[in-house]
């Protein structure tokens, strides 16, 4: 007879969070003495180890080739074995290497959503403590199952999904999760069904950190089943998009393949078909069109721009993990931003005091003990200020250390908070200042909301102090301390005031003390009744100074920031009115309400949304971005991890951050400063205008060297150029000349622009007018150069030696054209302002003098020096320049007359030539309209 299958117990149900302590131990076939050795073996063969199950992993020969799907590296492939085949193995050689640095680029950062998962995994606490048979044993967490009953303790991080059956004092750190700045209270009793993440006081949730008190709890979900494992499902599943510019590229680069091809086809069967040129001819033709309409360097000059766009992004304490993203942050258009540890410093504040009839003001932030503290409202008393302070200082059991100049909390930050508000008011930090000596103490638990100690002074009276919620203490207390004395407690009044402070968005605790003589131990009945209210203290996780003006230079720079937190929603919209967001504030619950348009209003419309979950998160980002957006999102939690690597850009907090964020994100900022996504996104924006400059450089260079020997077939002449000689242009140039272009710095006024739409074209109408404007006069200048040499009796070497010298000269004028779009190109930062670009010309030049005279070089590519004196003077260099400058004046809305061109490229608003000022308007390199512009006189409107 077959052996019977183990069963395991039924799954508990969605809601179980809700249901009784007993009810989830029956479900679970478990009890309060926790499951029998063998048994926890059976479950652990039912469920497996209480570990994140890896996703299938793509091998590393796989990942790699991967990479050559990339259309540019289709491009210089097809070029290297051109070169291998005309003999040029060592040319071949540096495209190839080109080729493989972008593919391990690539292949690196491919791992990085593994490493996340990795993250994750590595959260589970190694170690457990749990109740086998009713004996306390240490088990490893993996062989945890649902129903063992686990031991909890202050400093433990939680090992599974536990449903609490005891918590005395229980308090949980669940900002990973959740968001939340200080650590959640934990009770037994359920919650109710329908509460949000944070709202689960009966769960403790696997990864999480035990802060304060102690619990015990049956495991309700282990391993993947685990709301940690859920989110790393999330992440796993989520696709990380394709960048704008890499949409582009690849675009661009298809095109462009398919045109080359077409175009040397062509030129193959009219040599053949109609100018009567060989077979063997047109192949050599073909090959040098290709070889010259190929942009080489291309590929290096992308990856360049991009490298050096991270390194300057890494002097400014943004670390790029992925190198398109360095791109993408010049496009983005909305940042949604988390508030715990992004706006906000992840540190508790003593904001306000409220002693007697006076409100006061703290200054400072953090946990340094210094800082003023101001009268705010009402009459103040120093000594009933100084009192409080005092409670909040004995009924304390954090401390403050300085570290390396740095102030910071060992345990509860809310205490520490205290500390630093005691030390404002002048106590000094050590048994309240004076001499108060602890005698017992309450803890705090969840079910009675506050906590309380024993203390008395040398000779004095013993003293309760207790701090917790106002609710709790003022059921309590029947009198309040007053200027005046002691009163009875004007409940009523103090129950207004705790409502002001909350809708300032600051947790409230209410302070109070009770007399208790001579008394040695204290006992919670001690305390349900006859308290003396002190005041309330208001706190809160104060937003960072750099915050707010990160958020008006977004707006500034016309990028709209949402925040999307866990965090309830009164404290979420007021710390984000208190950095410059303003608008709506929506709760996850009515996220959910919602359908995909109503999401996609709700998103569009409104700046905060509170109480978000991670799914929530991510619904939002992808709503955003099919609403036409570039998307950004911070964070720092675990519960961050998938809407970053869902956004366009994920940027994680790199001092306070979790592991996992950082592992799913394309940028970690160093300094956790908001303000530095500013920076990174000018950066983003000068990188996407310097490879415009390089298309706009290389293409028509390209092109026209194309064009030139195109040219020739059809006119069924000598080719001006041959293959090898394209070759020595394309290599001078591209390491030298083009690759100067990415390291051009910011164009004035670059952040005072509006992002730029994602659908917007690589290259624009008026840079693609631009384009084959330069490529026809390369083309035209070239053959002008190549006839009248052959007229003039010059042999056939020294005239292609002339045209090569004709490219390689007009390209080095065009350089300094293109290092500014639109300006003119007779300015002094133009040609000044990149140094590497004079040495580049200059290096340029050098190479071309041996190119034209070193025996060598002649050898090796055909060519004939020329008689001093008349190698550099060729016929049309004047009419070439005159159809430059006023092509690209009629262009642009210039030329002779003073008043632009009448078309919707130029027109004039209003003014005069004869009163020397002309206001007129055109239309930038991306077809935005709007710009305006005022020239004082005729010289300054022509650019002179």
């Amino acid at each position: 007879m077959p052996a019977t299958r183990p069963q395991a117990p039924p799954a508990l149900p969605p809601d179980w969070h809700a249901l009784p302590g007993e009810e989830v131990l029956a479900h679970l076939g478990s009890s309060g003495q926790g499951l029998a050795g063998d048994e926890a073996a059976r479950r652990l063969s039912l469920h497996g180890p209480n570990r994140l199950t890896p996703p299938p992993r793509v091998s590393a020969l796989r990942r790699f080739l991967r990479q050559f799907a990339n259309a540019l590296i289709a491009i210089l492939i097809p070029a290297a074995l051109v070169m291998a085949l005309l003999g040029e193995y060592a040319d071949a050689a540096v495209v190839l290497a080109v080729v493989l640095i972008n593919a391990l680029i690539g292949h690196v950062q491919e791992g990085k959503a593994e490493q996340a998962l990795d993250a994750i995994r590595d959260m589970l606490s190694p170690q457990a403590a749990v109740l086998r048979a009713g004996e306390r044993q240490t088990v490893p967490a993996e062989s945890l199952v649902p129903g063992d009953v686990v031991v909890l303790a202050a400093g433990d991080k939680v090992p599974a999904d536990l449903r609490l059956l005891e918590a005395k004092g229980l308090e949980v750190q669940e900002s990973a999760l959740t968001g939340e700045s200080v650590a959640s209270p934990k009770a037994s009793h359920p919650a109710a069904p329908s509460a949000a993440l944070g709202d689960r006081h009966s769960v403790a949730f696997s990864g999480t950190l035990v802060t304060r008190g102690a619990g015990l709890g049956v495991v309700a979900a282990t391993g993947d089943a685990t709301e940690l494992g859920r989110i790393g499902r999330l992440l796993a599943g989520t696709d990380n998009g394709e960048t704008p510019l890499m949409a582009q590229v690849g675009s661009f680069g298809r095109w462009l393949t398919a045109a080359i091809l077409v175009l040397g086809g062509l030129t193959f069967a009219v040599g053949v078909l109609f100018r009567g040129y060989t077979a063997t001819e047109m192949f050599q033709a073909a090959v040098g069109l290709a070889v010259a309409a190929i942009p080489e360097g291309l590929p290096a000059i992308l990856t360049v721009t991009l490298a050096i766009g991270v390194t300057r992004m890494a002097r400014r304490k943004a670390i790029i993990r992925h190198m398109p993203t360095v791109e993408t942050l010049g496009a983005v258009s909305i940042i949604c931003t988390d508030k715990t540890g992004t706006l906000t410093r992840n540190e508790m504040t003593v904001r306000t005091a409220l002693a007697g009839t006076a409100m006061w003001r703290a200054e400072g932030v953090g946990y340094a003990p210094e800082g003023a503290l101001a009268l705010a409202e009402g009459d103040g008393s120093p000594a009933l200020l100084a009192d409080l302070a005092r409670a909040g200082l004995l009924c304390n059991d954090a401390q403050l250390v300085k570290v390396d100049g740095d102030w910071t909390v060992q345990g509860d930050p809310v205490d520490g908070a205290l500390l630093a508000f005691a030390g404002k008011a002048g106590l000094p930090l050590a048994d309240g200042g004076t001499g108060h000596g602890r005698l017992d103490a309450v803890p705090f638990e969840s079910d009675r909301a506050f906590m309380a100690t024993l203390n008395r002074p040398p000779g004095g009276a013993s003293t309760a102090y207790v701090k917790g919620a106002p609710e709790a203490i003022l059921a309590r207390a029947a009198l309040e301390e007053h200027p005046d004395g002691l009163r009875p407690l004007d409940h009523a009044a103090w129950t207004a005031r705790v409502e002001r402070l909350a809708a300032e968005g600051q947790r409230v605790l209410a302070v109070a003390y009770k007399p208790m003589d001579a008394a040695e131990v204290l006992e919670v009945r001690d305390l349900d009744g006859g308290l003396v209210l002190l005041g309330l203290v208001g706190l809160i996780d104060p937003p960072r100074e750099e915050a707010r003006r990160a958020v008006g230079q977004c707006a500034a720079a016309g990028i709209a920031v949402k925040m999307i937190t866990g965090d309830h929603g009164r404290t979420a919209k007021a710390i984000a009115e208190s950095v410059g967001i303003r608008g709506g504030v929506v709760t996850g619950a009515e996220l959910d309400a919602l359908d995909d348009d109503g999401l996609a209003r709700a998103a569009r419309d409104n700046a905060v949304f509170a109480r978000a979950t991670p799914e929530h998160k991510i619904r939002l980002v992808d709503a955003l971005r099919r609403d036409g957006g570039i998307i950004a999102m911070t964070g720092d939690g675990v519960n961050d991890a998938p809407a970053l690597k869902a956004a366009d850009v994920g940027v994680a907090m790199g001092a306070k951050g979790t592991e996992v964020a950082k592992e799913a994100a394309d940028m970690v900022l160093a300094d956790d400063n908001f303000a530095t996504i500013v920076h990174a996104v000018e950066e983003g924006r000068t990188v996407f205008d310097n490879l415009r400059k390089a298309l706009t450089y290389v293409l028509p260079t390209s092109f026209g060297q194309a064009g030139t020997i195109v040219l020739a077939v059809l006119a069924g002449t000598l080719l001006p150029v041959t293959p090898l000689q394209v070759l020595w242009v394309n290599l001078v140039t591209a390491v030298t000349l083009s690759l100067t272009i990415a390291f051009d710095p910011a164009d004035p006024g670059l952040m005072a622009r509006p992002p730029r739409p994602p659908r917007v074209p690589l290259l624009s109408g008026f840079l693609v007018w631009r384009i084959g404007f330069v490529t026809g006069l390369m083309v035209a200048g070239c053959a002008l150069v190549f006839f009248q040499a052959l007229a003039d009796g010059r042999p056939v070497e020294q005239a292609r030696t002339l045209v090569v010298n004709a490219l390689v000269l007009f390209e080095a004028a065009y350089l300094f054209n293109c290092r500014s779009l639109l300006a003119s190109a007779f300015r002094r930062d133009t040609l000044a302002g990149n140094r590497l670009t004079l040495a580049a010309v200059a290096l340029v030049l050098a190479l071309q003098l041996a190119f034209t005279y070193a025996p060598p070089l002649q050898a090796v590519f055909g060519t004939m020096g020329t008689p001093r004196g008349t190698g550099w003077r060729w016929p049309g260099w004047r009419w070439c320049c005159s159809c430059w400058w006023r092509g690209r004046r009629w262009w642009c809305g210039g030329g002779d007359d003073p008043y632009p061109h009448g078309s919707t490229r130029g027109k004039v608003l209003g003014g005069s030539p004869e009163d020397g000022v002309l206001t007129w308007n055109a239309e930038d390199a991306e077809g935005r309209r709007g710009h305006r512009g005022t020239y004082k006189n005729r010289d300054e409107r022509d650019g002179r």
